[in-house]
């Protein structure tokens, strides 16, 4: 006998899809947060055992994170990223065919406020990128302080996440078998402080490391845009000088951490809250430029490569930004 389940009804999917964000956009530093509390808390209990095994492991595992992470498939695959991928919604799109047998390095921008794209696409299968870009497994960057939080370090890993050093890169670069992407937000922490509607202004100018780092390893570039990424939140005005971008400044170089004064919608209204507006999100994936391998490039050798890089991600967004009602006479700026 067969069981036939009711489809949902709208509106339970709607509150299903708002708590999966919610739960995305508190996780970091809640969760964080709570692991930390947690590790230390249970050394004053009867359980005080659990974390000494967990430091134990803890210091066992402590290279796991630059040696390619550990994913666990029930994790990326969980139904909860598909309703978060559908409450903007966040789609993929593929415009070239990837060789399974070569590893690439993507260069993501913008990188947002959150870089939900990035998390969604490379993180989760809810968009699907086993399947458009099949035999390719893909590898997140994320700042190395995270990683140092017991607890909270397993789950980044469990998606893909790896921390964000020139070893890490390299470990996944070099992989002779091939079959890797190694996704870099290159604009960073720092341009999340300009992330706002509208805005197509990107970090770029000087930040070559990464294409340095695909000509150590003959690695192509295939830079990445994603529409609407800078749509789901407005930002607090923060123009460079004032006072609040030189505290931002201040605390990113003491943290490591940009902290954006960010706001959207609420839970239970629209007009206010720390939620991200329901717009879409589409990440365009380019296609990849080969790059010629030399293990010490001079600077002009990597400004040659940087330039070309940046001509064909102007070409990606010039060529897709119709279908996502960006204007004709808006083009991307690098500083």
């Amino acid at each position: 006998m067969k069981v036939e389940f009711a489809p949902l009804s709208v509106p339970l999917q709607r509150r299903l899809q708002t708590a999966s964000v919610v739960q995305w956009v508190f996780s970091f530093l809640a969760l964080a947060q709570c692991c930390t509390v947690a590790f230390i808390a249970l050394f004053f209990t009867r359980f005080w055992l659990v974390s000494a095994l967990y430091a134990a492991w803890w210091f066992i595992d402590r290279e796991k994170p630059s040696k390619g992470g550990r994913r666990i498939h029930s994790i990326r695959n969980s139904i909860v990223w598909r309703y978060m991928r559908d409450y903007f919604p966040i789609t993929l799109v593929k415009t070239a065919e990837l060789d399974p047998r070569q590893n690439y390095l993507m260069g993501f921008h913008p990188h947002g406020v959150l870089a939900a794209g990035a998390f969604l696409n490379f993180c989760t299968e809810a968009s699907g990128f086993s399947t458009l870009f099949p035999g390719i497994t893909p590898h997140l960057m994320m700042l190395s302080l995270w990683f140092r939080i017991p607890f909270f370090r397993d789950y980044l890993m469990s998606g893909g996440l790896v921390s964000s050093d020139k070893e890490s890169a390299s470990y996944v670069l070099q992989k002779p078998e091939g079959g890797n992407v190694l996704a870099i937000i290159v604009g960073g922490a720092q341009e999340a402080l300009d992330a706002r509607p509208g805005s197509c202004t990107l970090l770029l100018k000087k930040r070559k490391g990464f294409v340095r780092l695909a000509i150590e390893h003959g690695t192509p570039l295939v830079p990445i845009f994603s529409f609407g990424e800078n749509d789901l939140f407005e930002q607090v005005r923060n123009p460079k000088g004032s006072w609040l971008r030189q505290l931002q400044h201040r605390l990113q170089q003491i943290m490591g951490i940009s902290l954006p004064l960010f706001h959207a919608r609420g839970i239970f209204q629209y007009s206010f809250g720390p939620v991200p507006y329901r717009r879409p999100i589409c990440t365009v994936v380019g296609k990849p430029i080969p790059v010629p391998r030399k293990h010490r490039p001079s600077e002009e050798e990597v400004d040659q490569v940087h330039q070309k890089y940046l001509n064909e991600l102007c070409k990606l967004f010039e060529e897709h930004k119709a279908k996502y009602n960006i204007p004709e006479d808006r083009h991307l700026e690098f500083i």
